[in-house]
């Protein structure tokens, strides 16, 4: 079976990619890696899901969004 892989990229303040960085929990972790870096003023939260199917790599990717958008809300709640 192939591999697959995707990647989730997301711009934006240091100090709100780490809070997304804290809040990512999938249910499979051994399948992504995950990056925050800075380049000038912006930081960068790259994770990459790899997995041996379309299946599994759906579901991590699912996991991953629904963690940074229930973060994402609850952070602009309290901006």
């Amino acid at each position: 079976m192939a591999g697959i892989e995707a990647s989730i990229v997301w711009k934006g303040e240091l100090d709100r990619g780490e809070a997304l960085l804290a809040a990512i929990s999938p249910d499979d972790p051994e399948d992504f890696s995950v990056e925050l870096s800075k380049e000038g003023d912006q930081a960068h939260l790259t994770i990459v899901v790899s997995s041996e199917g379309l299946g599994r790599s759906r579901a991590s990717v699912d996991d991953i969004l629904a963690c940074l958008a229930a973060a994402e809300s609850g952070l602009d709640s309290l901006g």
